[in-house]
């Protein structure tokens, strides 16, 4: 009788300890669902008064050159444009007609393959490649030469991507420019590096 008294004495300093360092006497406390691994930040590079800026954004998905390309081609946000960002770039339209649709207000419609009218018509007018260190951006919606600061936003956005993608290859940050080609409709190509690139 008196070891299971000592016991319960010595039981009692501690419980008061860890309530008066506010740790819940109560149960399991829930605070929401599990952790899962980081989502990596993708930046695009907008416009403001002439200069190229880093946005960052919240990807839907991983993380690489043609869905940054994508993104960044479906122009500013609206808390983007309300804080005076713009884009110099044309705006992603459906296939060529007399009237061009923005490919933001066809609805989704599915394709042949499960995917949605509107990515299928996207992926006809860009493609976006990666290989052998160059990222290859050929936009075949747009006939005319893009300015130099328009093809800057694509550039960085795309080499920004790159070096993500390559993280923990050798040649993510830290390693050689990454070089961009973009070509145009008529075959024009401009090619260019991100060592100019503004940082976020």
């Amino acid at each position: 009788m008196r070891g299971v008294r000592r016991v319960v004495l010595l039981c009692v300093p501690a419980l008061w300890a860890l309530v008066s360092c506010g740790i819940p006497a109560t149960g399991v406390v829930e605070a929401g669902g599990p952790a899962h691994g980081l989502v990596p930040m993708l930046r695009v590079y907008l416009v403001e008064n002439g200069s190229l800026v880093a946005v960052p954004r919240r990807p839907a998905d991983a993380v690489d050159a043609e869905s940054a390309v994508m993104n960044l081609l479906e122009g500013p946000t609206e808390t983007e444009r309300a804080k005076r960002l713009t884009t110099l770039l044309p705006p992603l339209t459906a296939a060529p007609t007399s009237a061009p649709t923005p490919l933001a207000s066809v609805p989704p419609t599915p394709g042949p393959s499960g995917g949605s009218v509107a990515e299928a018509a996207a992926s006809a007018a860009v493609s976006v490649n990666a290989r052998n260190g160059v990222v290859s951006i050929h936009l075949r919606y747009v006939s005319e030469e893009l300015s130099d600061l328009a093809t800057a936003q694509l550039i960085c956005t795309a080499a920004e991507a790159q070096r993500t993608t390559d993280t923990g290859t050798g040649t993510g940050p830290g390693a050689e420019a990454v070089t961009v080609k973009v070509t145009n409709a008529r075959g024009r190509s401009v090619e260019g590096s991100d060592e100019r690139c503004p940082e976020g």
